[in-house]
């Protein structure tokens, strides 16, 4: 029988901030995923205070920023990797009046720290911008992959991690037991696994299906995310993540042609390069 203060189910961002709450503290733990948490792992790891459609900073942006921003330095020392870039977000003006709208919006104060003032020209043949760009500043980029492969060997060398489909029905609630594990607290950090777990089907989980292509783009040369109906973001080797779609109904994890039509024809509208679609993938 091993003893831990907690059980932790699933394996996510919420998870490795959760564990490393934990280890921090001085308490035991130990993690039991199957390795198919997919909101994650395809995420395109954007941070960005910033609200664009509306020009307003994003639910308590600035303390999110100043508390994550640290924690994920110390992780990159601690797991001898890097997976935070910081990259600028370019808002692509559509008119004018959207160039107006961002000169107004960068005079409050609580975004002057957050967007540039100034115009920026597009230099790049490949896109299709002629009215420019907006900079928002304090913005980058996680590789979830990286931080999420990289912890978990962490933890797999310290016999905290179990690879398997958490069975239910083998928690004894009473006795807060799993099989041959006996711990204090279960935590699940199952996003939307939650709909599968008898404790919380029922939660007012709705839910939202979000579908993303991986491109290959040589001519391209993006060096910062371009934010327009959908985002392109570089992952290098002319590499980029174009998303994505939003679905409040359909909740399967297959990726659709309809979703993959409307990431395409949001991308031939912003770019005039060839391109191939390396992948297409999903996440709820």
């Amino acid at each position: 029988m091993k003893s831990v203060d907690y059980i932790i189910v699933g394996f996510g961002l919420a998870a490795v901030a959760f564990c490393e709450l934990l280890e921090r503290k001085g308490h035991s733990f130990i993690v039991i995923d199957d390795d198919k948490n997919y909101s994650s792992k395809v995420s395109g790891g954007l941070y960005n205070p910033v609200i664009l459609k509306r020009f307003t900073l994003s639910w308590n942006a600035e303390a999110q920023l100043e508390l994550a921003l640290p924690i994920y330095n110390e992780l990159e020392q601690k797991l001898g990797v890097s997976f935070n870039e910081p990259l600028s977000v370019m808002k692509r003006f559509s008119s004018i009046e959207d160039q107006n709208n961002w000169q107004v919006a960068s005079d409050k104060p609580n975004l002057q720290a957050h967007i540039d003032d100034r115009l920026i020209k597009n230099d790049n043949a490949a896109l299709k911008a002629p009215f420019g760009f907006g900079r928002v500043k304090n913005t980058g980029k996680i590789d979830t992959r990286i931080l999420l492969s990289s912890y978990k060997d962490y933890l797999q060398n310290k016999d905290m991690f179990v690879t398997e489909a958490f069975d239910y029905g083998q928690l004894d609630e009473h006795k807060v037991q799993y099989k041959e594990i006996a711990a204090k607290r279960v935590v699940f950090c199952e996003g939307f696994g939650m709909h599968f777990n008898p404790w919380f089907a029922n939660a007012a989980l709705k839910g939202n299906k979000g579908e993303m292509l991986l491109i290959e783009a040589p001519d391209l040369q993006l060096g910062f995310v371009l934010k327009a109906n959908v985002f392109i973001i570089p992952v290098g080797s002319n590499r980029y993540i174009v998303g994505a779609t939003y679905d409040w109904e359909d909740k399967s994890l297959t990726p659709t042609t309809q979703g993959k039509e409307k990431l395409i024809r949001a991308l031939d509208g912003l770019i005039s390069c060839d391109y191939k679609v390396l992948e297409h993938r999903v996440g709820i």
